[in-house]
């Protein structure tokens, strides 16, 4: 309901610095200066003074600083009688998607308990995969959007919702369609000595973690590139851009046109499922009971 620069700005404000706001706002501090400098040149106005003791306000910023804040709070109660008058009526469930992470997935499962909650709608919410910006999203459970269906082996994100597990998909691989290897049905780990694998980084997917160390281990002939922590667009683009391979997931399968994903004759999987709120309302409680007892 206000531009978003304006929630950057103000959290630097009470923070102090750059480097606070961004830890608070899971961003690096690069992207919170830029979100101020794009708002400043938006406004035509300086507001903020930097230092090495930190950052503070100018007599233009304690002005756009006070209404900013009046304008959160006058958004907040502007969406709490919004939810009293949906509460009135029809009750929804708010449901995010990305290129990633789709709502199909959830789609399955609510037509099979959708009968239990016959005043319920739903509404998708469309979020972006990217790897800077991507834990703020999962925070945003209970209040963005109420469930999401997705891998989820990360720590961090464990830390920021509630999991129950649906089943698991298995790892394969992903080359660009002009690579050796596309033409192949089906690998085995042996077709990827000499190959540079991209694989998310080490220290936050156990599961990540166990697949990198079993193959430093026992297949050495194979370079381990990193990718950031979470997958996003950018990742598939440098697989199909370049002659490496990725790491990948066989629901990811249409992700990137330029690739191709071949399963691998190994055992490696990774569990997905239903995201939902660390304190969930009754209702969202209600519904995640009811996908526990299908499974």
């Amino acid at each position: 309901m206000f531009n978003p620069q304006l929630t950057v700005f103000v959290c630097v404000a009470d923070c102090g610095s750059f480097t606070k706001a961004a830890e608070t706002l899971f961003l690096s501090p690069t992207a919170v200066m830029k979100q101020i400098n794009a708002l400043e040149k938006h406004l035509n106005l300086k507001l903020l003074l930097r230092s090495a003791h930190g950052v503070h306000l100018t007599p233009a910023g304690e002005v756009i600083y006070r209404d900013a804040r009046f304008l959160f709070d006058y958004s907040r109660r502007s969406i709490e009688q919004a939810r009293q008058a949906m509460d009135n009526a029809d009750r929804m469930f708010c449901v995010g998607t990305s290129l990633l992470n789709p709502a199909k997935p959830f789609m399955d499962l609510w037509y099979r308990v959708n009968r239990a909650f016959p005043n319920y709608k739903l509404h998708l919410v469309p979020f972006e995969d990217n790897h800077e910006g991507i834990l703020s999203e999962i925070a945003q459970l209970g209040k963005k959007f109420d469930f999401l269906v997705g891998v989820c082996d990360s720590r961090l994100w464990m830390e920021k919702c509630s999991f129950l597990q649906l089943g698991r998909y298995k790892k394969m691989c992903a080359v660009s369609r002009e690579h050796p290897l596309a033409c192949k049905q089906n690998l085995e780990i042996s077709d990827l000595y000499g190959e540079t694998l991209m694989m998310v980084a080490e220290g936050d997917s156990g599961t990540n973690d166990f697949i990198r160390n079993d193959l430093n281990r026992n297949h050495p002939e194979i370079q381990i590139e990193d990718t950031p922590h979470f997958y996003d667009i950018s990742v598939f683009n440098r697989c199909a851009e370049t002659e490496n391979v990725l790491l990948s997931l066989e629901c990811w399968q249409d992700v990137h046109p330029g690739l191709v994903t071949i399963p691998v004759n190994w055992e490696y999987s990774i569990p997905y499922g239903l995201l939902y709120p660390l304190n969930p309302e009754d209702d969202i409680r209600r519904f995640v009971d009811a996908v526990r007892d299908l499974i």
